[in-house]
């Protein structure tokens, strides 16, 4: 098994309802190797903090996850911290977008609602800038430690889709207030949770500069401008 010869290894896989499916399926093999592995990673989520009412939380803000999504994520958070010796780092991802997964595919799909709710903020991060930070604790590997993983200007989301909209010329889309938006379960668990998540520990520990800080810059790499 290729987990018996890793000398790191990255989880990315979400929790379910019935466990975490990496540890119930491989966690006695991953204990076995742990003396020998020189890094592990999971990727977590920021909802782990729960709501803060728009205020700013970083790695030391007590955990409080406020939906169902969050406490899975800290339950498996939490599996993989027991088991001792293994070289754990937690990354605490907020919303991801990149190349086939951005507000600009969403708009050109039709699907776009341009949802306002006063106050509310949600932190981002691009996965390319996912991809360095991974890289950089790879290289510079710190037992034990939890990152925030996200980019530096928390907004609105109608903030986002309304930027996006104009970078592709894209007809003003109509703003729909939040209490009459129709979204899915899933998409309003979201809203429950509004929090503005510090990125201070990755810039300072890694010496790290993201290469998209801001929504702004990375959507307009997405469409090839420059903002």
């Amino acid at each position: 098994m290729a987990i018996n010869r890793s000398d790191y290894i990255l989880h990315s896989i979400a929790p379910t309802e019935v466990g975490d499916p990496v540890y119930e399926k491989f966690a006695e093999q991953i204990i076995s190797r742990s003396k020998q592995l020189s890094w592990f990673g999971y990727l977590s989520t920021t909802s782990v903090y729960g709501n803060h009412d728009g205020h700013w939380v970083d790695e030391k803000t007590p955990v409080n996850p406020s939906n169902n999504r969050g406490r899975l994520r800290l339950e498996a958070e939490n599996r993989w911290a027991s088991i001792n010796n293994l070289p754990l780092h937690i990354f605490r991802l907020a919303g991801i977008y990149g190349v086939n997964r951005n507000p600009l595919d969403k708009i050109r799909s039709g699907k776009a609602q341009l949802i306002s709710k006063p106050g509310q903020f949600f932190s981002r991060i691009h996965v390319e800038d996912i991809a360095r930070v991974l890289k950089a604790s790879i290289d510079m590997p710190n037992y034990g430690s939890i990152y925030n993983v996200c980019d530096d200007m928390p907004a609105a989301q109608d903030e986002v889709l309304d930027y996006a909209a104009k970078l592709i010329n894209y007809p003003d889309l109509p703003k729909v207030v939040f209490e009459e938006a129709e979204m899915t379960p899933m998409a309003e668990s979201f809203y429950a949770d509004n929090k503005r998540v510090k990125n201070d520990l990755i810039k300072r520990e890694f010496k790290l500069t993201l290469k998209y800080p801001d929504f702004k810059s990375g959507l307009s790499a997405l469409t090839g401008k420059v903002d």
